[in-house]
């Protein structure tokens, strides 16, 4: 028998497998046979479009490494459907996060080359779409230049691969890099052949990416020269296209910044359409943009100048009508941004200011701020528009304003007030309705707008007394104050502006002082870069109304400078020490420190009967009515300082009292006089002179400074003999020989040496136990005693002179005398001219000053 071999068959026979299971799957994504690949790909994609938790499953089962390797595969399907799965998959958080990582953005893009099937576009394209919507993949689609190819498949005939392209586009232009390559890339046109589309979602995003792209000028100037305008316009007047007027207003809004733009719609007519569509759009997010589109054009003042030409404030007005809130906030947007025009600010005048007073009233504080910040701008430099604002009852609403959660509100508020406050009529108004009280809040706001605002509206409508003791009873100061430490510049600013008008009047003055605004001022005007003009002028105006302070600075004392009750003088201090009070001064025990100098005038010693005034009241209040002369509408408040007791038991301080005769050392004056006014003087009543306590029966005791019945002798006599006189020079020449008489008479310049001033102060300070020596008891004195003397007695009798502080104990006064030798330039008169009073070498003499440094000099 014979055997016949037959040859060996080593084929594996085709396999059909049916798989339930997406993990068997995703094995199969390795195997080498390409159709094998093709089915398992075909699997997943379903798989994948079935929902969220599957893409999820397929993440967790280790699916996207395998499959991103097939993006490059050879086979068109195999490749073609791993597109598919990925454009699916990339709508998952966790899908993309994988992908950055496993960087595949360069393959992906590649799907979008020009060969490739329709199929694979569109979802290579859909890929891109859902991975761009976060930032670390738009830099890699830019990147790998991802751009150029999406801005081509616009032109595709495939509606979804555009709609996926534009939407990758869309958020890809958000990043200022990619709106500038799409420029150089000439992206507009496709785009704006998109609005023809028959399918609203790629018009809509169309739309949305020029509105984005439109924010630069390249931009704007391709879409004018592509006829871009014109697609709008038509959009707008499509009633059917209604869903996409508020998007084609947007980049209209964009485009009306150029004012080429504006003259070219202007001129097509295209400007007239805009403002009767926003007007009679029932739709109030059309309303809105439009509005927001003005806004934007009326940035510019030619824009400004083509709409009023068109009237566009009947618009606008018409708008602030709308039920609709943010129309009405854009509205009144649009209004501040016109009221730049002149014209259209008077046309605000009547139509528009009720309807923003009346927006004032709404319960949206986001229409408060709009409407508030449009009557800001109204009434800056326009009176007319203020007194509107006031007709239309507008104070109360705008101060209801200042109490608003929103800072914006607050500070227009704050503003409009202020601009009506510049009226007096309306600003008494405005006080009238407790603005003091209201704008409290605001000066302890937070925010530095409106500590400015707050603080400017403080320096408009505190101009009286009455509204500034409103603010001081109110408690208004303290966060004024707190205000100039401040490390803004312009809440510093208004802050000092505004204390340099309170400080008008003494009782706020020294409120404010109390609170430390004066120490916080000195602190702000050491520093360089802190300073400015009216943090200068505020503590110059405190310091006048703090003479003591003043004159130890500064070393200078003007003539409107009036020294009264209360005054002493320290010496020079340097610029940062704090010059202690009178009352501290006074019970510090004698030291080799410089004598303080003290004014007083404050007795109850009654005048010699033989003396002409017959008055029953006590030298305090003779003086004051002598005095009024030059202070009428400054009169001083003299709480605290008592009148001294005519009381020689020992003071409740438990320190030694002096006594001291009116008629000790006056020999000299009494020769001047007679032996008639020398008995009178003996009459007087032995008087305390070192500071005591009163009311010694009460639970509270009143501390007084030392009396000065001496000095208050002075101020009679010269009130008496000198304030009769008409002739300005002969008061001066007997006034200087009045006080050089009470300060030792005349010493001639090669005997001041010997003039033994010292040893005489030095015993005045033993005698009082302190170092504050009341002026009227310094009986030797040189420059500064006499100078201080001089100047305190010529406030009180109406004559005008500066005290000046100079060196090594020099001081002197300072007068304007008219020279009847020549003529000023104005009108005739005899020119004014500075005079330096001689006390101590030859009282009485007067000398002209020329060179400042070098007169004095050799007169002192």
């Amino acid at each position: 028998l014979g055997y016949k071999c037959k040859e060996e068959n080593t084929s594996f026979d085709p396999l059909i497998i049916e798989s339930k299971k997406a993990a068997t799957v995703v094995l199969m994504l390795n195997s080498p046979e390409e159709e094998i690949l093709a089915k398992a790909c075909e699997a997943i994609y379903k798989f994948a479009l079935k929902g969220e938790e599957n893409k999820t499953t397929l993440l967790e089962l280790g699916a996207v490494e395998p499959l991103t390797k097939l993006l490059t595969h050879e086979d068109k399907i195999v490749r073609r459907n791993a597109t598919m799965i990925f454009g699916i998959l990339a709508s998952n958080n966790d899908v993309k996060k994988l992908l950055r990582e496993l960087d595949v953005m360069n393959s992906v893009i590649a799907q979008l080359a020009p060969e490739e099937e329709v199929v694979i576009h569109e979802f290579a394209s859909l890929c891109l779409a859902n991975m761009s919507a976060e930032y670390t993949s738009k830099v890699q689609i830019f990147e790998h230049g991802g751009l150029e190819p999406l801005i081509r498949l616009l032109s595709s005939p495939d509606p979804d691969v555009k709609k996926n392209s534009m939407e990758c586009i869309y958020n890809l232009v958000q990043d200022f890099q990619c709106r500038a390559k799409l420029q150089e890339l000439n992206a507009i046109p496709p785009i704006l052949d998109l609005l023809k589309s028959e399918y609203p979602v790629i018009q809509l995003l169309a739309l949305k990416t020029l509105g984005v792209i439109t924010n630069d000028k390249e931009s704007r100037i391709m879409l004018r020269d592509n006829q871009g305008l014109d697609h709008l316009i038509k959009i707008l007047e499509t009633k059917e296209l209604n869903d996409l007027h508020i998007e084609a207003l947007a980049v209209i809004a964009n485009c009306l910044e150029d004012m080429d733009t504006v003259v070219q719609i202007q001129q097509t007519g295209g400007l007239k359409k805009l403002l009767s569509f926003a007007e009679n759009s029932t739709i109030p997010d059309i309303q809105k943009n439009a509005a927001k589109a003005i806004t934007k054009a009326a940035y510019d003042p030619e824009n400004r100048k083509l709409f009023h030409e068109q009237e566009v404030e009947k618009c606008l007005v018409a708008l602030l009508g709308s039920e609709n809130d943010g129309t009405k906030i854009a509205a009144s947007q649009a209004i501040s941004a016109m009221c730049e025009n002149s014209g259209s600010k008077d046309f605000f005048n009547n139509q528009g200011i009720p309807q923003l007073i009346q927006l004032l009233k709404s319960d949206n504080e986001e229409v408060w701020e709009a409407a508030a910040l449009a009557l800001a701008h109204l009434t800056t430099c326009n009176p007319a528009n203020a007194n509107a604002a006031a007709e239309a009852d507008g104070i109360d609403p705008l101060i209801n304003v200042l109490s608003s959660k929103r800072d914006g509100a607050i500070a227009n508020a704050a503003t409009v007030l202020t601009n009506m406050a510049m009226q007096e009529p309306l600003r008494l108004n405005i006080q009238n309705h407790d603005i003091m009280h209201a704008i409290i809040s605001p000066l302890r706001s937070a925010n530095t707008v409106v500590q400015s605002k707050a603080a400017l509206a403080v320096t408009a409508t505190a101009c009286d007394v009455e509204a500034r003791t409103e603010l001081r009873n109110s408690g208004g100061l303290e966060p004024l104050v707190e205000l100039l430490r401040s490390k803004n510049d312009e809440v510093r600013k208004h802050a000092s502006w505004a204390v340099m008008v309170c400080a008008g009047d003494e009782l706020t003055a020294n409120e404010l002082c109390r609170l430390g605004a004066l120490d916080i001022l000195e602190e702000v005007n050491v520093s360089g870069t802190r300073k400015n003009k009216f943090s200068e002028a505020a503590y110059n105006k405190l310091l006048n109304n703090n003479l003591s302070l003043k004159y130890s600075q500064t070393g200078y004392l003007s003539s409107s400078n009036i020294i009264n009750d209360g005054f002493y003088d320290y010496g020079r201090i340097n610029p940062g020490t704090k010059l202690l009070p009178l009352k501290e001064l006074c019970l510090q025990e004698p030291s080799d420190l410089r004598a303080v100098l003290l004014i007083n005038s404050k007795s109850y010693v009654s005048p010699p009967s033989s003396m002409e005034d017959k008055s029953d009241v006590g030298y305090g209040r003779s003086i004051s009515s002598s005095s009024s002369l030059r202070r009428s509408s400054k009169e001083k408040n003299n709480a605290g300082f008592g009148s001294p007791i005519e009381d020689k038991s020992e003071p409740a301080s438990g320190r030694n009292t002096v006594l001291s005769k009116s008629a000790t050392k006056e020999k000299g004056w009494r020769k001047s006089k007679g032996k008639k006014e020398e008995e009178k003087v003996k009459e007087e009543e032995e008087v305390m002179v070192v500071p005591k306590f009163v009311g010694e029966g009460s639970s509270e005791k009143e501390w007084c400074p030392p009396s000065d019945p001496d000095f208050s002798m002075y101020v009679y006599e010269v009130t008496k003999s000198i304030l009769p006189i008409t002739n300005i020079k002969e008061q001066i020449e007997d006034l200087a020989k009045y006080v050089a008489e009470k300060m030792g008479g005349k010493i001639p310049k090669e005997k001041l040496p010997d003039f033994s001033w010292e040893l005489h102060i030095s015993e005045l300070k033993f005698q009082l136990k302190s170092n504050v020596i009341p002026i009227g008891h310094v009986k030797k004195g040189i420059f500064y005693h006499r100078a201080l003397l001089f100047k305190a007695l010529a406030d009180r009798i109406g004559i005008g002179c500066s005290l000046v502080r100079g060196e090594y104990g020099r001081a002197w006064n300072e007068v304007m005398l008219q020279n009847d030798s020549r003529k000023g330039v104005i009108g005739g008169l005899p020119a004014p001219e500075m005079y330096v009073i001689d006390l101590m070498f030859h009282p009485g003499g007067l000398m002209k000053l020329r060179s400042r440094e070098a007169d004095l000099y050799r007169f002192l």
